[in-house]
């Protein structure tokens, strides 16, 4: 068939028709007030949806209605687990069938099994990877002993790390967890805050504190880090030591030099597991000073059981704006960088002179 061809079977009008099974509510499937169904219609503007009773019926651009088709589908599989259907999850699949389609998900995962992966739950609640790149990440934590987990700010990279050692704790693959961060001052030295040692490193070790909290029974905390099972502490304390055993999380790892780096990957023990996470673009180290996550990346990229996870603004699971906020600083930043380079070659031409 000749891309002409191809481009004309596309285009050509089609209809379908979906049968919601009677013991699924309709509104289970088209959300309160309709709210999941108008998501769908704002995706597919070119296509009449409708529905009649049970049934939902869609007319338009032949591939974006067998597009619909496989979103009820996945939609429809979901539901079965008795997990309930959000907007935030119906635009995530529809965004992972819109990437199967382009070639770029080829093969890979479908929204249904990306959505329904349960890793952790806790008093009632349950955490799940959101985005296919997310699953991506919790998988290679399983297959492999160290992963490194790249991207912004929202994208769960250090939330699903924990996750998954609390679950490694429960399951009795490992004795413990240690999470660790560089205590990078913000503008401030430690020797001239106020309080113990300990109460001058608990901002920089608050965040994780928060996410244990998410993942186990409050009181059960302060009992688990007094027997030693769970240990939240700077990088520092890491020197000298060889971890045996243990879940071990190093948070904010972008604030590494690369001395650091390597002290902390060289802990590792047996029966241990390693979990690095950071991003890039938010480096607070002192200027001149190189971040030793971004050094890593080209001495450790292809070493066995050493793996890579890169997380995007689309992979953001906060407020959307957040997503959004991440681009426009991309943007941004390249636009500096190529103005840089322009006005780095004026210089350098104006010296020539």
């Amino acid at each position: 068939m000749t891309q002409t061809q191809t481009d004309q079977a596309r285009s050509t009008p089609a209809s379908a028709r979906f049968t919601v099974p009677a013991k699924h509510p309709m509104v289970t499937v088209l959300g309160s007030g309709d709210s999941l169904l108008r998501v769908i219609e704002k995706a597919f503007p070119a296509t009449d949806i409708h529905v009649r009773g049970n049934e939902i019926s869609a007319t338009g651009d032949a591939a974006e209605v067998a597009l619909i088709q496989r979103l009820f589908d996945e939609m429809m599989l979901v539901l079965r687990t008795g997990q309930p259907m959000t907007e935030d999850a119906v635009e995530r699949s529809i965004a992972m069938l819109r990437e199967s389609e382009g070639g770029a998900g080829a093969g890979s995962e479908t929204p249904a099994e990306v959505l329904t992966q349960n890793i952790l739950s806790n008093r009632g609640r349950t955490i799940r990877p959101k985005t296919l790149n997310q699953k991506r990440y919790v998988d290679a934590i399983d297959k492999h002993t160290i992963v490194f987990g790249i991207g912004p700010a929202g994208t769960g990279k250090t939330y699903l790390a924990m996750a998954k050692a609390v679950q490694a704790l429960q399951s009795k693959q490992v004795n413990r967890i240690i999470l660790t961060r560089p205590a990078v001052e913000a503008g401030e030295r430690l020797g001239f805050l106020p309080g113990t040692l300990y109460e001058k490193i608990d901002p920089y070790l608050r965040p994780l504190y928060d996410a244990l909290h998410d993942m186990l029974d409050p009181d059960s905390i302060p009992r688990l880090m007094a027997a030693g099972t769970i240990e939240v502490a700077p990088l520092a304390y890491m020197r000298g030591r060889t971890l045996n055993d243990a879940f071990i999380i190093l948070d904010e790892a972008q604030n590494t030099n690369p001395e650091q780096m390597k002290m902390f990957l060289t802990r590792l023990g047996f029966d241990s597991k390693i979990v690095i996470t950071g991003d890039v673009t938010q480096v607070d180290l002192p200027g001149g000073t190189r971040s030793g996550l971004r050094q890593v990346q080209e001495i450790l990229e292809g070493v066995e059981d050493v793996h890579f996870s890169r997380l995007t603004s689309t992979d953001v699971v906060r407020h959307k704006l957040v997503g959004r906020i991440v681009d426009a600083y991309d943007r941004y930043d390249v636009r500096g960088d190529a103005a840089e380079t322009r006005g780095g070659a004026a210089d350098r031409g104006e010296r020539r002179k």
